[in-house]
């Protein structure tokens, strides 16, 4: 089921934000029925900046926790297995207390966040949740004191940069319109780069995965990552712009333009295909070089057709043919037929071969290409 995919997706995300600013637990074991806690989260050496600018999954990251995200509404089983986990915890705290002969203090018991798109008012009342608007947002409910925990209601949040990590963890149209509110940011911003990759990878693993279990609002939630490739391709090129201009010469400029657009891709299909398939096949890696001179488009074109494939070897050998194809287009306009026929023809030859070959695509013909092949 797919929701399992944004499960995965919500433990990593609190993972890779929360990371740098404490010890973070994915699928702790508690004892009783050994259930896992999503994510336990212990505060370390404090950084101020990195909190605040978490906003508020910064407040709550300010003290030991444990954030239990859904995808789906939560129901009424899902918030007493939620409270169950916290207070199997605070026994196992305590035993742990009586073995090293020390007092056990209920101020340590982490403070539980229970994260869901939306809750029915009677679901959060019955669990006496009350919002707290002197010092917490609205969308927040918090349990009686010693409960030690809160419902977090993401789609009643205000839409603020405050918010915006936690409504990143949304559904539907509140999650697409935080993923837009991503390309507001500076394209260099830590958090920006580290929610589009875990999002790059949401929407692969969308795709790939169980695509016929696509609901119409994860379509377009897959929609909505998608345009965040060109701006990061396009940023790399304007990061390449400004250092040619700080180098100051005129052809060095047109030249650091190029190279640096080039290496970028290159970095960027380097990283993106591992990631995918595993180590780079040696037929792969031929056309790294070629393939980092596409256009800003055809290279987001590419990836983009490359993040529908499956994870398997099925999947990895339509990316190597489909690498080869972008490599072919790109220096010869040739009808479909014999495009596919002269990819065909150069996946057969051996990886020496097919390196000499492609090195000397500039230089040819497609008469020449084809009395080759």
């Amino acid at each position: 089921m797919t929701r399992f995919i944004h499960d995965r997706f919500a433990k990593e995300y609190l993972e890779e934000m929360l990371s740098p600013i404490g010890t973070v637990n994915v699928g702790r074991d508690v004892t009783s029925e050994v259930r896992e806690i999503d994510v336990y989260f212990t505060p370390g050496t404090p950084i101020p900046e990195y909190t605040e600018n978490l906003g508020l999954l910064g407040k709550m990251a300010c003290t030991t926790a444990i954030f239990e995200p859904f995808r789906n509404p939560i129901a009424l089983g899902d918030v007493w297995n939620c409270t169950s986990k916290l207070f199997d915890l605070r026994r196992e705290l305590e035993r742990q207390a009586r073995r090293e002969n020390t007092r056990y203090d209920d101020a340590k018991l982490p403070f539980l966040w229970i994260l869901t798109p939306t809750a029915s008012k009677s679901l959060v009342s019955g669990f006496g949740g009350i919002p707290n608007l002197s010092n917490w947002l609205e969308g927040i409910y918090f349990f009686p004191e010693h409960w030690q925990g809160a419902i977090v209601v993401i789609h009643q949040l205000p839409e603020t940069p405050e918010t915006l990590w936690l409504r990143i963890l949304g559904k539907g149209k509140v999650q697409q319109r935080a993923i837009s509110q991503l390309s507001a940011l500076a394209t260099d911003d830590p958090l920006r780069m580290t929610a589009l990759e875990l999002l790059y990878r949401l929407q692969s693993n969308l795709v790939t995965d169980i695509p016929q279990e696509l609901e119409p609002e994860e379509r377009e939630l897959i929609m909505a990552i998608t345009p965040l490739f060109q701006q990061q391709i396009q940023a790399a090129q304007q990061q390449a712009r400004e250092e040619g201009l700080e180098r100051g010469l005129e052809r060095g400029l047109e030249r650091g333009l190029e190279r640096g657009r080039e290496e970028q891709q290159c970095l960027i299909l380097s990283d993106f295909l591992p990631g995918r398939f595993g180590e780079l096949s040696p037929k792969m890696s031929v056309f790294l070089t070629p393939l980092s001179k596409l256009s800003a488009t055809e290279f987001t074109r590419m990836l983009l057709a490359i993040s529908m494939l499956t994870v398997d070897a099925a999947g990895q050998q339509q990316a190597v043919k489909l690498l080869a194809e972008y490599v072919l287009r790109r220096y010869f306009n040739e009808s479909a037929d014999i495009l596919d026929a002269a990819v065909t023809n150069l996946l057969e030859l051996p990886a020496v071969e097919l390196t000499v070959l492609v090195e000397e695509l500039p230089q040819l013909s497609a008469d020449e290409l084809r009395a080759k092949l």
